[in-house]
């Protein structure tokens, strides 16, 4: 199986961070998450909102944008966002 190859863009706003998935979907609809406890239910948002330092989060087709909090640094977490979408989605 090939590895899910997924683009990390900037965003205007500094605290947040745009996942593009190379391939695949995430579905048509939109879904936005403030907390852990609003992404009950949803096994990628609960996985992501379990590394320290995610805030909220915005899934649509093919990309996720994650805010992070702002006492957390990108290059603390990037590779464990990465990781955590690769594991849920491959």
């Amino acid at each position: 199986m090939s590895r899910l190859n997924i683009e990390v863009e900037g965003t205007p706003n500094p605290s947040a961070a745009k996942f593009v998935l190379g391939s695949g979907s995430l579905g048509e609809d939109s879904r936005s998450y403030f907390s852990a406890a609003d992404a009950e239910g949803d096994p990628l948002a609960e996985r992501l909102f379990g590394i320290q330092g995610v805030r909220a989060l915005f899934m649509v087709d093919n990309f996720i944008t994650v805010t992070r909090t702002d006492d957390t640094a990108w290059d603390e977490i990037v590779e464990e966002v990465l990781c955590a979408i690769r594991e849920e989605l491959e």
